[in-house]
């Protein structure tokens, strides 16, 4: 690459964790370390978190949520889907954060192979559990510790429910960059309010299904730009779903509401964007760079284009405090218009761009964040995400985190699907596979965006023998720049 992403280090690069502090000092930013690793047993990671209801998970480890684009045209798992389930449950993480999106009705689904959950696929969502419990036994000899939900979604703006592959977005105003970005027309996008109410029926008779299928919550997301995000930046929208806070925030009130009427005995949770920023095009050298608008004003959590302001995500933590709602994730911003600030790689997927700072900075920036939003809320269960892409060093930074209440949870996501044994090896104090560590790649990303399943192609051997590799290997050879 010819361009100032040279200037970064990768971080195999960085031989031993004196080398790795010597990098954080360099970038100058805060990013909390712990040089020496506790001792197996003593390790603030596998410490248990006692619930408000008194139930104990187990460790300090939680499993975030991802969408595999391998499901049936019908929304049931298939067998990549139940491999990579039964992957999470080996993990030893103790925090199962919904598996991977699931979509309430059939337009919300955000590609036509994501899971949908129904009457007809409950059977399927239910053996998909009882498999991760399963391999989670078979690694750890216990499940009574081991918490396990699903997250609900309706994929709104970013919907490609059908064979075709086609965007049909479903919004709630009319965006002045999305809207263009992605040829939206939103006039016939747009959702009215007696379609919301139906949606927010969907998502309660979603969570009755979960419990009756036997998770333990469901997470009711607001996150990445999908449709409850969005209605905590429907700032211009008229009626009782936009303006005001307590209109923008009346879809989440009204589905927990629902929920506690209906499956008062499930927990509920919510994985949120806590800030978000402007959308992001590529620049001179492929280098994302802000899109110009003057005063952009549709960031919830964000000022500008690039500032963050967290009065509104703490009124939103409060509100979930208020409403009984115990278990919250936070992340930041969206895949499809900003990825490097929620998902830090140096390597972009094939409709991204190439980073415009070093990754580290994106890391440091969500989990302070994070620790600002635990400091504020410490009754609230916080989960952190953001940590794949410190690899070698991430028991190190997981460790300080934990150990200084910046989080209770720590989040894993793209590491675990060429890794998933991680959290238990560092929980045993075992030297890491660095062979199996995620070096974000991105090829799994750039898989679906290209109609193929996701999965670690470069070091999963799983996805590696399989015909996609060939196909996306060759992809990246025809588009590299």
């Amino acid at each position: 690459m010819t361009n100032k992403s040279t200037q970064y280090r990768r971080i195999a690069s960085l031989k031993n964790s004196g080398e790795f502090k010597t990098y954080i000092e360099h970038l100058g930013i805060d990013l909390p370390f712990d040089e020496e690793l506790e001792n197996p047993g003593q390790s603030s990671l596998g410490q248990p978190y006692k619930m408000q209801n008194g139930f104990t998970i187990g460790n300090r480890f939680c499993i975030l949520p991802m969408e595999g684009w391998d499901g049936t045209t019908t929304g049931k798992p298939s067998q990549e889907t139940t491999r990579r389930w039964q992957r999470f449950g080996l993990s030893g993480a103790k925090l199962i954060w919904g598996g991977e999106a699931v979509a309430v009705r059939h337009d919300g689904r955000a590609n036509p192979n994501q899971l949908l959950i129904n009457e007809t696929n409950i059977d399927a969502l239910r053996t998909l559990r009882e498999e991760l419990i399963a391999h989670h036994a078979l690694n750890t000899g216990r499940t009574e510790d081991l918490l396990i939900g699903l997250q609900l979604t309706h994929s709104g703006r970013f919907a490609r429910p059908d064979s075709d592959k086609q965007l049909k977005p479903r919004t709630l105003y009319k965006h002045p960059l999305l809207d263009t970005k992605f040829n939206i027309d939103s006039a016939k996008a747009l959702l009215s309010d007696e379609e919301i109410e139906q949606i927010i029926a969907d998502f309660i008779k979603a969570a009755r299904l979960s419990y009756d299928a036997g998770f333990h919550f469901v997470d009711i997301k607001h996150c990445h730009g999908y449709l409850g995000h969005e209605f905590l930046s429907a700032f211009d929208r008229p009626g009782p779903y936009g303006g005001s806070f307590e209109n923008r925030t009346r879809f989440l009130r009204e589905v927990v509401s629902g929920i506690r009427r209906t499956v008062p005995e499930l927990q509920i949770g919510v994985r949120l964007s806590a800030f978000d920023w402007i959308p992001f095009t590529p620049g001179e050298g492929n280098i994302g760079q802000p899109v110009f608008f003057n005063n952009y004003s549709y960031a919830f959590g964000g000022t500008n284009a690039t500032g963050i302001d967290l009065t509104e995500p703490l009124a939103f933590l409060r509100l979930l405090e208020s409403l009984g709602v115990e278990l919250v994730c936070i992340t930041a911003g969206s895949p499809y218009y900003n990825p490097h600030i929620q998902r830090p790689a140096l390597f972009p997927p094939s409709d991204g761009y190439l980073p415009p700072e070093d990754p580290l900075v994106g890391v440091s920036r969500q989990l302070n964040v994070t620790a600002k939003l635990k400091e504020a809320f410490p009754n609230l269960c916080i989960v952190g995400s953001a940590y794949s892409y410190l690899q070698d060093y991430l028991p190190n930074v997981a460790q300080s985190v934990i150990r200084n209440g910046m989080a209770d949870f720590v989040g894993l996501g793209r590491t675990v699907l060429s890794y998933p044994e991680m959290p238990l090896d560092i929980l045993k104090g075992k030297q890491l596979n660095r062979k199996a560590i995620c070096r974000t790649f991105s090829d799994c990303t750039t898989a679906p965006r290209q109609g193929m399943i996701s999965g670690c192609y470069p070091l999963d051997d799983f996805y590696g023998k399989k015909p996609e590799a060939e196909k996306l290997k060759q992809y990246k050879k025809d588009n590299r720049s």
